[in-house]
């Protein structure tokens, strides 16, 4: 307790104190550490670098991510244009006329149902996790399937262009009449995407996907066996790919809660176990049913199987990484950049997917009888 009253606030410091005994109080009371301060008034981070240095380190950071996302989209591009004749380079098949122009649209096909597939999945994911930000990504549902509605149609347009008939001419041929079906399917999945039921979208989905892989096995030989691979193996596909791409803006949005991100990519990953089975199996059936071994190296489609195959070794060890990384640290950040990287791959693995179904049938130069 104090015995004196207490001082005065108006009375000016050290009035009543002598100088001798001022000076020996000014030495003996402990001051606090000054902490330096930028220019804005702010306190510096631990460990910045002076000079404004980890500012500029920063910034150099933050256009590294849009640098190498232009770099994959030319490199997407580029691949999907050039790629079906380079891979067909000395085998002797016919040429498919336009071969560059329908592997773009049809990149865009698939990824518009993967984005789309992938938001309709990845609410499951986020839903128990316990403790989540209630902030939610921007939807890109409506915009992918409108863009892939434009890709079926832009495919019509080239098909009646390379077979000299008029549209609605094309639109009583096999593969006019199922792009015209997968293109206002894709209009009706935006439409319910837009709607307050988005869920609904999944039968317009579904029947863009079975459309697809009718059109996609025009071959003599058991096509309802690989029409229904390649359901399986597309909506894994999607699923996988668009999924992927929905938890990681969604970590990317939730960085400030790393114990939510880290339960959101756990519950992906091992949901990911599973479609890459689906994938591993249906894949496998198809390239058995489809590819001549003979002609593994000397068919375009052999080739471009190859670079697909390569790519998918890729993918799976970024993702045994990224699950290792995971289950070792509790900081998501390490995790999520390998995801990012896996996830640019598979972007590659959309394009090469894309070329696979412009390439010639590979039975055609096979030696087998």
């Amino acid at each position: 307790m104090f015995s004196g009253p207490p001082a005065d606030p108006a009375a000016p410091a050290g009035l009543g104190i002598p100088p001798a005994a001022a000076a020996v109080q000014a030495s003996t009371t402990p001051t606090a550490p000054v902490t330096p301060t930028t220019p804005s008034g702010d306190a510096p981070r631990v460990g910045a670098i002076p000079g404004g240095a980890s500012g500029q380190a920063a910034a150099g950071r933050s256009w590294t991510a849009p640098l190498l996302l232009c770099a994959a989209g030319v490199l997407a591009l580029l691949i999907a244009l050039f790629g079906p004749g380079l891979v067909a380079r000395g085998t002797g098949e016919l040429r498919i006329p336009g071969a560059g122009p329908t592997t773009v649209l049809r990149t865009v096909l698939f990824a518009a149902l993967a984005l789309h597939l992938g938001e309709l999945l990845a609410p499951q994911l986020i839903r128990p996790v316990r403790g989540r930000p209630r902030t939610a990504v921007r939807s890109w549902a409506v915009l992918a399937s409108l863009a892939g509605s434009a890709a079926a149609a832009g495919q019509i347009v080239r098909l009646a262009a390379v077979s000299d008939l008029g549209i609605t001419e094309t639109y009583g041929t096999r593969e006019g009449g199922l792009l015209l079906l997968i293109a206002n399917g894709l209009v009706l999945a935006a439409l319910c995407a837009a709607s307050k039921r988005p869920a609904l979208a999944l039968v317009p989905l579904a029947v863009v996907i079975g459309a697809e892989a009718l059109r996609a096995h025009p071959e003599a030989y058991s096509p309802e066996f690989g029409a229904a691979l390649t359901v399986v193996h597309l909506t894994a596909a999607s699923l996988w790919t668009g999924g992927l791409l929905y938890v990681l803006r969604t970590m990317w949005l939730w960085r400030g809660s790393p114990v939510a991100a880290r339960a959101l990519l756990g519950r992906y990953a091992r949901l990911a176990i599973w479609l890459y089975v689906a994938l591993a199996a249906t894949g496998t059936a198809s390239m058995l049913r489809r590819l001549p071994l003979d002609v593994v190296f000397t068919s375009a489609y052999g080739r471009t199987l190859l670079v697909k195959l390569a790519l998918m070794a890729v993918v799976s060890m970024l993702a045994l990484a990224a699950r290792r990384r995971m289950l070792r640290d509790t900081d998501p950040s390490v995790a999520h950049r390998l995801a990012r990287r896996e996830q640019v791959v598979l972007g590659l693995v959309v394009v090469v997917s894309a070329v696979l179904t412009v390439v010639p049938d590979p039975h055609w130069i096979s030696l087998r009888p």
